[in-house]
């Protein structure tokens, strides 16, 4: 199952990018959503390993996810990659500079399932994709909606 999107981002490519390697702003905002957390290896360094261990309740089961950094491109975009709870997923985030001031941000998002309890996760995602699908682009629209105003503010 697959989930795409992007953005258009009035801003720099180089402050986009900054605004999605915060890793501490962004572990803050999983924090409150009810995700329980924990990291290894340094945001300082995020080339170097950095990992998440990830707990938290989904349709009404806990669920637990290794989530890696697979690759860090500075100005160009991440990947990360997870596993855990029958599922396999890699989520890959390119910005491309379409002017000095404007940056579009491309997400990617697919999950593959690794056990029988996965397919049947991923068969209910797809029985509810247009509504996932909405979501999806809601949330990434509404990020790029809070990356504009924090840079805006700042400048």
């Amino acid at each position: 199952m697959e989930f795409k999107s992007s953005e258009d981002i009035e801003a720099p490519i180089a402050e986009v990018f900054q605004a999605i390697s915060d890793f501490d702003s962004l572990e803050r905002s999983a924090l409150r959503r009810g995700i329980d957390l924990q990291r290894t290896g340094d945001t300082a360094y995020p080339a170097g390993g950095l990992a998440w261990d990830l707990s938290f309740s989904f349709r009404g089961k806990q669920r637990d996810i290794a989530l890696t950094l697979a690759s860090y491109s500075p100005d160009t975009g991440m990947a990360l990659a997870g596993s855990g709870s029958g599922l396999d997923g890699q989520m890959g985030i390119d910005l491309l500079a379409l002017s000095p001031q404007r940056t579009r941000m491309s997400v990617q998002l697919k999950l593959a399932p690794t056990s029988l309890t996965g397919r049947l996760m991923v068969q209910s995602l797809k029985l509810a994709r247009s509504n996932l699908n909405r979501r999806f682009k809601l949330r990434l629209a509404d990020f790029a909606r809070i990356t504009e105003e924090r840079l805006s503010r700042t400048a």
